[in-house]
């Protein structure tokens, strides 16, 4: 049998992610020894989510942790406090490929097919749009923003109430977009460019995806 703990996502703090790790641990081990009470056997007693997995303290009983987003962490797992920004593992490159300064608009080539539509963050404390922008090493460039989308492109602009300046990104610069839910973002690519972090940008490796169901 199987789970997963979704009313975690809105565990803001430490202490109440630790509750909701244990009150689904405690509730899938009791389902199961029911089962098995009525002869039904169970071997699979399978938990999953990010926020229960990285605060959970009794696995007794469980026999399988399947969190979807463990291994990458997103802005939305950040946004309750699970990880750091600095933390996310998973991010899409775009090209700048136009402006509207009249709108205070940067356009890219990445629009929701290649870092998905997820608004996940919409109804936490900060709305992180489609997603942060970073430059190629990974540093967030302050109040910069993922704020629209259409199947191809992407609109970059600065976070409203931002009194910052548009940065000069040029035709041909290239950012990534940090997402907000990276099982949904990775969905949309065949493979993973694996780069060591910010001692090099050079891809290390190349990962290949196991899509469909």
């Amino acid at each position: 049998m199987l789970d997963h703990a979704g009313e975690s996502y809105f565990a803001r703090t430490t202490e109440a992610q630790r509750q909701a790790a244990q009150q689904e641990r405690d509730a899938v081990v009791l389902a199961a020894n029911r089962l098995r009470e009525e002869g039904l056997p169970t071997p699979v007693v399978s938990v999953g989510s990010t926020p229960t997995a990285h605060a959970a303290a009794d696995l007794s009983g469980i026999t399988e942790v399947r969190a979807g987003n463990y291994v990458f962490f997103d802005l939305v797992m950040a946004g309750i406090g699970v990880c750091d920004i600095d933390d996310l593992a998973l991010s899409v490159v775009v090209t700048v490929i136009g402006h509207r300064l009249d709108k205070g608009w940067i356009l890219t080539d990445g629009g929701w097919m290649a870092t998905s539509r997820d608004r996940g963050t919409a109804v936490q404390q900060v709305d992180q749009g489609y997603g942060l922008v970073t430059d190629l090493a990974g540093r967030v460039i302050s109040d910069l923003v993922m704020t629209g989308a259409s199947q191809e492109h992407g609109v970059l602009s600065l976070r409203p109430g931002s009194a910052r300046h548009l940065p000069d990104l040029a035709i041909g610069s290239r950012v990534r977009i940090l997402p907000n839910h990276a099982c949904a973002t990775a969905a949309q690519h065949r493979e993973y460019h694996v780069v060591d972090g910010q001692s090099s940008l050079a891809v290390q490796a190349v990962w290949p995806r196991h899509n469909g169901w």
